[in-house]
């Protein structure tokens, strides 16, 4: 079992808490695990990205070689063009359709959306408004984790545990709230 994820978005989206509850869930299913982020730029609205690799076997690297990537996650549509280096050939691409508008030359996002298209593999999800449904557009980066669950080989059972121990300090209604947009992301892809 190999899995090689890239995740990408801008800072406050909450990419560093997706790696949080992807470890937990790994450590809980004895994987090995590997992790490389960068957030310097991340409270100005800059973006973050994480190499995050997981294993039955002993991983030497932090880092995602070029066209090795078996999974793009990303909160941002944009961010995610960014990353297609790095996709391999069958590699799934995961994203929000919606924008986070932090630059006054951001493309048309029907031009981004179209990009994003071109990938074989890809998943466009509106992520702010499931979680708005699912009560708080916060939880936004639950629902692309969802989303991506299927292509993630961490049973979805050790995902939820790892959002309750992630998301336990701050109360049963932030973990019931995480949880819910979890499944709202994971039912949208159908898997």
């Amino acid at each position: 079992m190999k899995n090689d994820i890239i995740l990408a978005g801008v800072g406050g989206q909450g990419i560093l808490s997706i790696a949080a509850i992807i470890g937990l869930a790994a450590v809980e299913c004895d994987l090995a695990l590997k992790q490389s982020e960068v957030h310097g730029m991340s409270q100005r609205g800059g973006d973050v990205q994480s190499h995050l690799r997981l294993s039955d076997k002993e991983i030497s690297s932090d880092l995602i070689s070029y066209g090795k990537a078996d999974l793009i996650i990303s909160v941002e549509p944009m961010e995610s063009l960014r990353y297609l280096p790095w996709l391999s050939d069958n590699g799934w691409l995961i994203t929000n359709s919606t924008p986070f508008l932090n630059i006054p030359d951001y493309p048309q996002i029907e031009e981004v959306i179209s990009e994003i298209r071109k990938v074989r593999n890809n998943v466009i999800i509106d992520a702010d408004s499931l979680a708005k449904e699912a009560g708080s557009v916060k939880a936004g980066n639950m629902v692309i984790l969802g989303a991506a669950s299927p292509f993630i080989d961490i049973p979805y059972s050790n995902l939820e545990n790892a959002i309750r121990k992630h998301f336990g300090r701050k109360g049963e209604d932030i973990v019931e709230l995480n949880l819910k947009a979890l499944k709202a992301g994971r039912n949208f892809t159908g898997k």
